[in-house]
C-alpha cells in the first residue's frame, strides 16, 4: 500500500503526463541518436510548448514516409486497402492505444490507406500530445 507521499507523487506524475512525456523523449533520443542529446531534447520540449501554444502538431517519430512504408508492408500488392485486423494491429504496434473501433471501410473489411493514415496521425498525435502543464 502506497504511503501518502507516495500516492500524492503518482498522482502529480499522471497529471501532468510526465511518465509519457518521458517516454516519448527516450523514443525519440534512440530513433534518432543525435551527436547532441540534450540540446536535442531541448529543441523537443520547446516543440511541445509552442505546438501546445499554436495548437500544431505535435512533434512524433512516425511521417507520412513511415505511415507509407507500412502500408507497402501490409498491403504488398497494393490493392488499396487493408483488413481491419491489419488495421487495429498495424495501429498496436505503432503504440496507439486509443483508437476509432469503426473506421470508414470496416462494414467490408477494407480499411482504405487514407483512412488508415488519418486514423494513425490522430492516434499519434494524441499520444504525443505530453504537454507540460
Amino acid at each position: 500500500m502506497a504511503t501518502p507521499r507516495e500516492q500524492e507523487a503518482a498522482d502529480y506524475l499522471r497529471k501532468h503526463k510526465i511518465i509519457e512525456l518521458m517516454d516519448n523523449l527516450t523514443s525519440m533520443l534512440f530513433f534518432y541518436r543525435p551527436e547532441r542529446p540534450n540540446e536535442f531534447l531541448i529543441t523537443q520540449l520547446e516543440q511541445l510548448r509552442v505546438s501546445k501554444m499554436r495548437s500544431l502538431d505535435c512533434p512524433s517519430l512516425f511521417n507520412d514516409t513511415n505511415l507509407d512504408a507500412a502500408l507497402g508492408i501490409l498491403d504488398p500488392t497494393n490493392q488499396g486497402h487493408i483488413t481491419f485486423v491489419q488495421y487495429k494491429e498495424a495501429l498496436t504496434t505503432l503504440g496507439i492505444e486509443k483508437f476509432n473501433a469503426c473506421p470508414e471501410g470496416v462494414a467490408k473489411d477494407k480499411i482504405s490507406h487514407e483512412t488508415f493514415k488519418r486514423e494513425a496521425k490522430e492516434g499519434l498525435q494524441r499520444s504525443s500530445a505530453t504537454f507540460i502543464s
